[in-house]
């Protein structure tokens, strides 16, 4: 797939019924927000925001998960910190998966239907919504600022050398790779995915949430994380009409055959913001808790 090409994908999806741009995370009980500004270069990343969970014991120490934004929030920081929390429902998805039994937010759209919400409801009923701490940076465009390899690695750096860091010492958490996650929606899983394939050690699970990338890459992605990582859980979600549909079952597959222990869900539905508030960022959220918490 071609540049031009695959950020025209990531941009006509990007743009299909998104929030006004108000760069807001909602407020929630659950949840104190730490908006955290660092020293690193604004090109890259520099900012993000830490969503540290409100509904435990003080002192208590959760998982982390570092969730990559797509396209349409790049270019802005505001709009890239609070991607996750607003746009794409992480914050009510988290309310949601606390409080069950879990509901439909759209009935009028099949997009979760009634098998998968007993499914999620009959795995909260079995255990609890524990919670995870969720750390939202901005996500660069690695086509944009430069050459793009360069850019991944100096963007995984900043990850692992300032990033995680600096949450570590603003919020009590758990470290290192077993109880960290990582994952990305979009143009954020195909940057997560590279993330991730240039620093294996520093996560024990790994997704994308209809990952931006073809099926050579997929097919590719598949055949490194075998080799360099060990012990690492993937999480693969996409949607029926997703046009990274094909390349995220391909990676799926690529990834069974070479014994990676994985996860591949395809519901019902479109690569466009309300989706993800329905069932997208709920499902991943469930999945990197559960996954984490075994860990």
């Amino acid at each position: 797939m071609r540049r031009r090409q695959f950020l025209g994908l990531c941009g006509a999806a990007a743009g299909s019924f998104a929030l006004p741009a108000r760069g807001a995370t909602p407020e929630s009980a659950d949840f104190v927000q730490h908006d955290l500004l660092l020293d690193a270069d604004k090109r890259i990343a520099r900012r993000a925001l830490v969503l540290q969970p409100a509904h435990v014991p003080a002192g208590t120490k959760l998982p982390v998960l570092v969730l990559l934004h797509g396209l349409g929030e790049t270019g802005n920081e505001l709009l890239g910190i609070h991607a996750w929390g607003d746009r794409y429902g992480a914050v009510r998805s988290y309310e949601r998966l606390r409080r069950p039994p879990v509901k439909k937010l759209y009935p009028k759209y099949p997009w979760f239907s009634d098998a998968h919400v007993e499914k999620v409801n009959a795995a909260l009923e079995q255990r609890a919504f524990g919670g995870l701490v969720l750390v939202c940076p901005v996500t660069p465009n690695p086509h944009k600022v430069g050459p793009a390899a360069k850019t991944l690695d100096r963007y995984a750096d900043f990850i692992e050398s300032t990033l995680l860091p600096a949450v570590h010492a603003k919020v009590p958490c758990l470290t290192g790779p077993a109880h960290t996650g990582l994952d990305g929606c979009s143009l954020g899983g195909y940057v997560g995915v590279e993330v991730f394939l240039r620093k294996p050690k520093l996560f024990g699970t790994f997704g994308g949430v209809q990952a931006a990338f073809n099926v050579p890459s997929a097919i590719r992605y598949a055949e490194r994380i075998a080799s360099l990582s060990k012990g690492v859980a993937v999480h693969v979600g996409t949607s029926s009409e997703d046009p990274f549909r094909k390349a995220n079952e391909a990676f799926a597959k690529e990834l069974g055959k070479r014994g990676v222990e994985h996860d591949l869900s395809v519901p019902p539905g479109p690569h466009n913001q309300p989706w993800l508030r329905e069932v997208g960022t709920l499902e991943m959220l469930l999945w990197h808790e559960r996954r984490l918490a075994k860990k």
